[in-house]
């Protein structure tokens, strides 16, 4: 699969450079789109208000147009600190749309690149080249939403300072655009003034997703949620930390000190912490992480370590410094009964998720089930973390499908799936060409995503 990627990154690429690419306008990015700027005064309005509106032309990889309806809607949110800041949802209306509900899908975007050059709303539109190569794949998982009659939101849950990491601002960003998608009822035909509204999201965006269902209770209660789906879960963001540093992975750690010490999350905090103990080389690490994707990170520190004393002068005691500590825990999911989600959650994992423990997940299904929960937990056996995300959707599909038809919760329960293929009618006849795509992916990746390890192996020693 990466191959692939690689190869679709090459050919935009190119297409940019040539004679045909300039004909092609690609959209401004983020920080240089007026668009983005919220207008004088939007301090006073309410979370969830509309600032700006936009309709705009979506695309597969950029360069294939999405025949669906498309907006991006500009709207207030809250800083962790609770000030007022804007981040923008693209919102998605097929031909044919149920008009009763949405969809709120939560893209892995996983950037701390400040240019905004990560955001889901940039890599969506048409033209916009595939920087951000996660959120180019998981379009395919967005469109079986749409396909399937949804209406479907997607948000810039980081907001505008790509805060990757802070889950609490992350889950807040998801429920204000869930707002701004109901106060734009007019526009979609909502034949109620309260849509029924079921998230999913997976890795990163199963961080925006977990925290959206835990604080909704207190935060947005007026919401009508029937559901969440979530899987390949990131609850404890200092046990990831532990399991990636120093593998292929480990480029997802300058991402996330990046993210979390983004002005709008706890940048007062951290970089006071960070001026003291990141190494000139170290910046030079978080520095380029502000301003690529994920999949590019990967490339840039795979097997590095962020615990070593080349980064920082701590060494492995580096998430145990008192400030980076507390700003971790505040972000792990679970700890708190009053962050407890009141409607049905549904999770999915693979116990060899070479990148998010699953022991931490199944430590927040236990403590959320304490907490009165109602979760279904299925193991994913033979997955890998991007396989469990191919493997796993039909199951978390067809669990948004019952919970918008009030057919889910209950006691908690857990189940286990062994199987590592898809049943070719997985997700319905209608859906047929998304089953099929991800088809390809699933076996492009390999059992237990062995063939992006070997793949991204290669080219990390091939580039060094």
């Amino acid at each position: 699969m990466l191959k692939h990627f690689v190869s679709l990154f090459m050919l935009v690429a190119f297409l940019a450079g040539s004679s045909i690419g300039q004909l092609i306008t690609p959209p401004l990015l983020p920080s240089l789109d007026p668009f983005y700027q919220p207008p004088a005064g939007f301090e006073s309005q309410e979370p969830g208000a509309i600032l700006r509106t936009r309709k705009v032309a979506t695309a597969y990889f950029g360069l294939i147009p999405n025949p669906v309806q498309a907006w991006q809607l500009l709207y207030r949110t809250n800083a962790v600190d609770g000030s007022a800041i804007a981040s923008v949802t693209t919102v998605f209306k097929p031909l044919v749309a149920k008009n009763d509900r949405f969809v709120s899908f939560q893209t892995a975007y996983d950037g701390a690149a400040r240019s905004g050059v990560c955001d889901p709303s940039y890599n969506y539109r048409l033209f916009a080249p595939q920087i951000d190569l996660i959120s180019s794949v998981e379009f395919l998982l967005l469109q079986a939403f749409i396909l399937d009659g949804n209406i479907v939101s997607a948000s810039d849950y980081e907001g505008p300072d790509a805060a990757f990491g802070a889950g609490r601002l992350a889950g807040t960003g998801v429920l204000d655009s869930m707002r701004a998608v109901k106060n734009f009822k007019s526009t979609l035909g909502f034949s109620t003034d309260n849509p029924k509204v079921v998230g999913y999201g997976y890795s990163g965006g199963a961080i925006a997703t977990g925290w959206a269902a835990g604080l909704q209770p207190s935060y947005a209660p007026e919401l009508d949620i029937k559901g969440w789906a979530h899987g390949g879960t990131p609850a404890n963001l200092t046990g990831t930390a532990l399991l990636v540093d120093g593998t292929l992975f480990s480029g997802f750690l300058p991402q996330a000190l990046a993210g979390l010490s983004a002005p709008t999350a706890y940048g007062a905090e951290l970089l006071p912490v960070y001026d003291q103990i990141i190494t000139p080389y170290g910046q030079t690490v978080l520095d380029l992480a502000e301003q690529i994707c994920s999949v590019q990170n990967i490339f840039t520190f795979a097997f590095q370590e962020v615990q070593s004393t080349k980064v920082q002068t701590l060494g492995d005691q580096i998430f145990y410094e008192p400030t980076i500590s507390s700003v971790l825990t505040r972000n792990n999911m679970g700890l708190n009964s009053g962050e407890t989600p009141t409607a049905p959650v549904y999770m999915f994992h693979a116990p060899d998720d070479e990148i998010i423990p699953y022991a931490n997940a199944t430590t927040l299904r236990d403590d959320w089930c304490g907490f009165g929960a109602s979760v279904e937990f299925v193991t994913i056996a033979a997955g890998g973390h991007a396989t469990t995300e191919v493997i796993g959707f039909p199951g978390a599909f067809k669990f948004v499908k019952d919970a918008f038809d009030g057919n889910v919760g209950g006691a908690c329960s857990s189940e286990t799936v062994l199987d590592e293929t898809l049943n070719p009618l997985a997700l319905g006849l209608s859906l047929e060409p998304i089953l099929v795509q991800l088809l390809n992916a699933l076996a492009i990746a390999g059992r237990k995503d062995a063939n992006i390890i070997s793949d991204v192996g290669n080219l990390n020693k091939t580039a060094t």
